[in-house]
């Protein structure tokens, strides 16, 4: 408990900015929704026959993931709160119209006739009589899209949009239980409060409501949607760089580079790079988008980026039952080079081949393909986290597990982040996946970066022998490739503005600034 307040007192300043961005997405995102869904939801109960297209394109649009509905969005909106907004309102949409729809449909027949036979105009039927009694309905359809957006807005991290999200998915990159806490809990403290509130208004008068709606959308109207400077370069970094001594924390001290940022998932920096929306990203120096982007990757001549040579990470307990688990996962080792793995990823992310194909490919290649020999002698669990590379390394592990042992393997792929994987290795949920050198130095062991532990072997060395003592886990030998941090510019631009290394860029940001 002291440890995490300690860290909220020393990101304060920063905790109290997202909280107030996330309620600003969530309020916005829902008062669009209210001008929209309250309108569309009195319109269908008039008429019967646009109330199914319109409940059934609200519901759609909240069966789609969140995380592909903001990437289709970028090239449309560009990142930033636009799109996040935008995605919010299309989530909040269906239970506003929903309860309205049902609200109004639900006024007694009597109650309309009696207003008309009062002479009450067909407007001054909705607003004295159906609106007042469908108002709890309302407001309770109201309550559950705040409720939503609230847990929906930490995505909006995602996309440069900001939010608690920079909190949670930079804890959980980077293994840090405090961090992921300071954005959850406030998550959870907004939900409450915004319920709470909404509670509160079920008590308000139609005069009241409106005025709330004419409040909403002139907040709205000048809601500040801040753009990047024009002539300005911006970067776009992921939670987890953002917050490392080898991201950009190394970058500020080491190189004093100083440039606007956004943090944004990497699942769409790449795409937001390639559209012109971002103009430095940090990347990954085998992503196989760097070829289908025609990117480059900025050289590191002050050397803040330790090595990240992959290997597979294995519980001990495993290699002693499964003796000839070993020595199939060793086959692996030293095949892959930097290039050769850019290129798979390529096939992958950019001509779409499935990881299991491109696996089979390359081991059919090398000589190392053998089919499933359908082993009942146990099952082996394997993992990854959430990226090609990592699909494409268990596919092949996969097939020479079973096809040299007799083996089977359960794969849990997909697992998140390096906490997830750490965590599901160290408490028996799985046998093993691969791991990068720096990741399990300065993430896992979070040991400082010395100048010994930027060279391959040592760091190799290091981790190897600090997972056996301290977990009981074995480094087997490196694959070969080094999947290290990198800064990346679209290839065109850097040649245009002469930047060929990091100190390239912070001399040209030098130059701009005078």
């Amino acid at each position: 408990m002291k440890a995490f307040l300690q860290f909220l007192e020393s990101q304060s300043g920063k905790l109290l900015e997202q909280t107030l961005t996330h309620i600003h997405l969530t309020l916005l995102s829902v008062a669009l929704a209210i001008l929209a869904g309250v309108p569309l939801g009195i319109l269908i109960a008039r008429r019967q026959k646009l109330a199914g297209v319109t409940l059934g394109f609200a519901g759609v649009m909240q069966t789609i993931p969140s995380i592909a509905l903001l990437g289709f969005l970028i090239p449309l909106l560009g990142i930033g709160p636009k799109p996040a907004i935008f995605a919010l309102f299309l989530y909040a949409l269906l239970p506003i119209i929903r309860n309205t729809y049902t609200g109004i449909r639900g006024v007694d027949a009597t109650v309309r006739e009696a207003a008309v036979a009062m002479g009450m105009t067909r407007s001054q039927v909705l607003f004295k009589a159906e609106l007042p009694l469908a108002m709890p309905v309302i407001l309770a359809g109201i309550r559950t899209a705040a409720v939503i957006n609230v847990g929906v807005a930490t995505l909006a991290a995602y996309i440069a949009a900001g939010g608690l999200g920079e909190f949670i998915f930079g804890g959980i990159a980077l293994n840090n239980t405090n961090m992921i806490l300071a954005g959850a809990i406030p998550a959870a403290l907004l939900a409450i409060l915004f319920d709470f509130l909404l509670s509160c208004a079920q008590k308000l008068s139609m005069r009241h409501f409106r005025w709330a709606g004419a409040a909403a959308l002139i907040v709205f109207a000048v809601s500040a949607m801040t753009p990047a400077a024009k002539g300005k370069l911006l970067a776009g970094f992921t939670p987890e760089f953002m917050g490392r001594e080898d991201g950009w924390l190394g970058l500020k001290r080491v190189y004093g580079l100083k440039i606007p940022t956004v943090v944004i998932n990497d699942a769409v920096m790449y795409q937001a790079l390639h559209e012109e929306k971002l103009d430095v990203v940090s990347g990954y120096s085998t992503d196989g988008r760097i070829r289908a982007f025609h990117l480059v990757t900025l050289d590191d001549d002050k050397l803040i980026f330790p090595p990240y040579h992959a290997a597979p990470v294995v519980r001990k307990d495993a290699l002693e039952r499964f003796p000839e688990l070993g020595p199939a996962l060793g086959l692996l080792a030293g095949r892959i080079n930097d290039s050769v793995m850019t290129y798979l990823n390529y096939r992958v992310d950019f001509l779409k081949e499935s990881p299991a194909a491109v696996a089979r490919g390359f081991l059919e290649k090398e000589g190392l393909f053998k089919p499933s020999r359908n082993g009942k002698k146990g099952v082996v669990r394997m993992g990854s986290k959430i990226f090609t590379e990592q699909y494409i390394l268990c596919e092949m592990y996969k097939i020479l597990v079973e096809g040299n042992t007799e083996l089977s393997i359960s794969s849990k792929t997909g697992l998140g982040g390096t906490k997830i994987c750490f965590d599901a290795l160290t408490n028996d949920q799985i046998d093993f996946y691969p791991e990068y050198t720096g990741t399990g130095l300065l993430v896992i062991l979070q040991e400082p970066l010395t100048d010994n532990l930027r060279h391959k072997d040592s760091a190799y060395n290091f981790v190897r022998r600090q997972f056996d003592h301290k977990y009981g886990l074995q480094w087997l030998q490196p694959i070969g490739f080094n999947n290290a941090y990198a800064l990346m510019m679209r290839e065109e631009a850097a040649r245009k503005m002469g930047i060929r290394s990091i100190s390239d860029l912070t001399r040209f940001l030098d130059t701009q600034k005078n």
